[in-house]
């Protein structure tokens, strides 16, 4: 027999960044009032938020290429100066909750940390200048520096050119303060905040199954308690659909209008991890390469330093894997039960439209250790199998919505999908989320509590 209905109301899916971020900004805007928030997992913050998952960039535009593409001839810097600032207002939101004390530890979330774009090749480096020109010129970026000078690179990053020929054509540019970010940690200490106020109730091991609007625009949410098996419900005036991969399901179970013809596909994320503590120890950067062509943002090479439950890490990557499973934590059969009717020429569609993308996938499930090994070295010429190890790192879920011309498009970045009376949200993408997410949260605020 399911317990008696429990009432709140806001309750919010899904336990990380997302939702710790909209918990504040409700709070502080609607103090008295009852917010429910539901993880499926054990812990908060062990998909994407977790920092083994999250490259932890503070994406800023300062060494993402793909941010700014060039354009007939000119480098576009519109999105490097959107997420610019959009980082901003997240760096300041995340000091505003230190203040507040919904952040206890500022320090164990936030680190700085030089960051780098590097490039081989005479067509890459004339690239490389150019965006450098264009961009110093710009607030955000004046701080920028540009180098060919291999031992000006080697200063910045001396493990990346040891063992590199001298007559390499190579080019970097450098900002030094720039960010190194454990989302999952903030997280963390956000829902301990909460849980000093019985208006705020995290329930932990409660995976939401079923969702339907009811009498006056209300949602009953139907959950099962992952400990007993026992089934819940929650009667509740508004959902935030925060799930990660886990979303686009939920979104299909709500009905709403404006989620039909969604689609998704998930890819997995593989990474280099260096397992010799020396090694580790000579590299303090963030270095992003650029994207192969007809890959997808989210492969963008880097050598990263991450602060990682309180260690110095090293990771190479991302590769791409292959799972049918939407959460690093879920079902191999979330992908077969995401195909519906109002979707699956959106998926045919965008599959068509985007070949190269589906030949990219393909060849990289298909890398070796090695292959991944050779890849390592255009980073650091020096690499020795016997230091790297493969670890997988999270899940994602490529948004695929409709599209009268196509059938089908993939939409990158992060999509904010709001009910027509405003009482139903929802959140789907990927990269720069975490990065951006005051903002985003900001925007579900105003799209639905006007």
């Amino acid at each position: 027999m399911p317990r008696k209905i429990k009432h709140a109301d806001f309750v919010l899916i899904g336990g990380g960044i997302m939702s710790a971020t909209l918990a504040i900004l409700l709070h502080e805007k609607f103090p008295s009032k009852q917010i429910a928030i539901l993880e499926r997992l054990p812990k908060v913050a062990e998909e994407s938020s977790e920092a083994w998952n999250n490259a932890g960039t503070g994406h800023c535009g300062n060494c993402e290429l793909n941010y700014t593409p060039e354009v007939d001839g000119s480098i576009d810097c519109d999105k490097a100066i959107r997420i610019a600032k959009q980082f901003q207002e997240s760096l300041d939101f995340w000091k505003h909750c230190a203040a507040k004390g919904y952040i206890q530890d500022l320090a164990k979330c936030l680190r700085q940390l030089p960051h780098l774009s590097f490039v081989e090749e005479e067509e890459n480096v004339a690239f490389l200048e150019k965006r450098y020109t264009t961009m110093k010129e710009l607030e955000p970026f004046r701080s920028m520096q540009f180098s060919t000078n291999h031992d000006v690179i080697k200063k910045w990053v001396p493990l990346m050119m040891e063992g590199r020929n001298t007559q390499d054509i190579v080019a970097a540019t450098f900002i030094e303060k720039g960010y190194d970010v454990n989302f999952g940690e903030i997280v963390d200490q956000i829902f301990y905040y909460f849980t000093k106020h019985d208006n705020i109730d995290l329930h932990l091991e409660s995976d939401v199954h079923d969702l339907e609007q009811v009498d006056e625009g209300r949602w009953l949410v139907d959950i099962t308690d992952e400990t007993g098996g026992d089934s819940w419900k929650i009667l509740t005036n508004y959902v935030f659909n925060g799930a990660g991969g886990g979303a686009l399901p939920l979104l299909d179970n709500s009905g709403i209008q404006e989620g039909k013809g969604y689609g998704g596909f998930p890819i997995s994320g593989l990474f280099l991890r260096c397992i010799n503590p020396d090694i580790i120890e000579r590299h303090d950067a963030k270095v992003y390469g650029k994207a192969k062509e007809g890959s997808p943002p989210m492969s963008v090479p880097h050598l990263d330093t991450r602060m990682i439950n309180g260690r110095k890490e090293l990771l190479y990557g991302p590769f791409a894997g292959f799972s049918t499973k939407f959460l690093k934590h879920g079902s191999y059969f979330d992908l077969p039960r995401s195909i519906e009717w109002d979707n699956i020429l959106s998926l045919l569609g965008a599959g068509y439209h985007n070949l190269p993308l589906v030949k990219y996938l393909v060849q990289q499930v298909a890398l070796s250790f090695e292959d991944r090994m050779e890849m390592l070295k255009e980073f650091y010429p020096n690499a020795q199998d016997a230091d790297w190890k493969v670890v997988t790192a999270g899940q994602r879920v490529q948004i695929i919505k409709a599209d009268e011309e196509k059938m089908g498009k993939l939409q990158f970045g992060t999509e904010v999908i709001v009910s027509e009376d405003k009482t139903f949200s929802c959140l789907l993408g990927a990269s720069p989320g975490a990065s951006t997410s005051y903002s985003i949260m900001k925007k579900v605020m105003a799209d639905s509590f006007v």
